[in-house]
Order: C-alpha cells, then sequence, then structure tokens
C-alpha cells in the first residue's frame, strides 16, 4: 500500500512539473529530469539525458538515468557511441523496461 501511495504521489508531482514546464515554456525533460528515449524500428535505439551505464553485454544494457533505470534487451547490440548526456545503441533489439523509473 505504501508502495501504491508513494507512486501515485510521484505521478502527481510530476503532472504538475509538467504543467508548469508548459506554463513557463520549458523542455519538460529538463523540468522532469526524464530521458528522451527514440526508436528507429527494433534496429537503433537514441537516448538522452542518462546518468551513465550499469550493465552493457550484446544481449542487455542497463542504464541510469535521473528519474531511474532503463533496461534494454536484444541480440548483437553495440553502443555506437555516448557523451556526457546521449548515446545510440543498434542491433536487434528486443524490449525496453522501465523497471524503476518513476
Amino acid at each position: 500500500m505504501a508502495f501504491l501511495m508513494s507512486e501515485t504521489h510521484n505521478q502527481e508531482k510530476n503532472l504538475r512539473r509538467a504543467r508548469m514546464a508548459d506554463a513557463v515554456n520549458m523542455p519538460k525533460d529538463v523540468v522532469l529530469g526524464v530521458p528522451i528515449v527514440t526508436m528507429l524500428g527494433q534496429i537503433e535505439l537514441h537516448i538522452e539525458n542518462y546518468g551513465g551505464l550499469l550493465e552493457y553485454t550484446d544481449v542487455l544494457i542497463r542504464i541510469r538515468t535521473k528519474a531511474g533505470q532503463i533496461k534494454v534487451t536484444g541480440e548483437g547490440m553495440q553502443i555506437d557511441f555516448f557523451t556526457n548526456d546521449e548515446m545510440k545503441v543498434s542491433g536487434r533489439i528486443k524490449s525496453i523496461e522501465y523497471p524503476s523509473l518513476s
């Protein structure tokens, strides 16, 4: 029960922040501190606003973000490039999970 209340509270807080971002014309990703995830079919994934790499194999990539963790599974995956705040992954991407994204 406590988890549900906490999750609901976080969702309400993020909704208020999103409305504030709209009101002052600021990008929501900046205000909310959430990643921007863009896919090109099942072959390419681009992630912005990430915090670090937690695990990297050709079948699993776990990425830390300010809002939580992103888990990418697939086959033959590789990181084509990365900078301090963005990365490009290629390969056969099967799933993207947000196990702890708030």
